[in-house]
């Protein structure tokens, strides 16, 4: 599960960074990465929900 958490906090930082970039500068690309690393954030966070609730049953 830290893993997991580790993973989401990259994927996390990586979307705040560009998502700004696509505020601020208008860069079109980086809101293309944006979308993509929060598609992949919800994967992560459902895998997170599974583990955690494994977790809370032992």
């Amino acid at each position: 599960m830290k893993e997991l958490l580790e993973k989401v906090n990259e994927s996390f930082a990586a979307f705040i960074e560009d998502a700004n970039l696509q505020i601020e500068k208008n860069n079109k690309a980086a809101g293309t990465r944006a979308r993509k690393a929060s598609l992949e954030i919800e994967k992560m966070m459902k895998e997170f929900r599974k583990v955690s609730l494994e977790a809370s049953k032992q």
